[in-house]
């Protein structure tokens, strides 16, 4: 059997894209952006191989949330993806699957491509947006 453990990498090779609708949906997109379809992805796939339990992830959203609302967020629901990413990165963190280095270099890489991506085009991180760091 394999690792259940993926590293950064292997989670953000995997989650590229958005997740289609649900069968019979004529409501629209489930997400509003193609980042929040990616950060639930990112979630499912650490579940999947055994990274964090269901109730693990439901402690740490919840947190996050109590959180942010302990910090003045209006709580209507549109930083509700915003608190899915801080909860993810908070269980990257806590279960040794990255490092905040590691976070933040991908954080940096992911600018850098989005910087040089055209607008409506997907954004792809290259390795020569790591290599531009210290």
């Amino acid at each position: 059997m394999s690792d259940p453990r993926a590293t950064l990498a292997d989670i953000a090779a995997q989650c590229r894209g958005g997740l289609p609708l649900p069968p019979g949906s004529d409501q629209g997109p489930v997400f509003a952006e193609p980042w929040q379809a990616q950060a639930f992805a990112m979630v499912v796939q650490l579940h999947g191989k055994g990274a964090f339990t269901w109730p693990q992830w439901a402690q740490a959203l919840s947190q996050t949330i109590a959180q942010a609302r302990t910090d003045g967020d209006g709580d209507d629901g549109s930083a509700y993806y915003q608190h899915w990413v801080d909860a993810l990165e908070n269980v990257v963190l806590a279960q040794g699957l990255g490092t905040a280095k590691q976070i933040h270099r991908f954080e940096h890489a992911w600018e850098a491509a989005a910087a040089r991506t055209p607008h409506g085009q997907p954004i792809e991180v290259l390795a020569q947006d790591f290599a531009t760091q210290g």
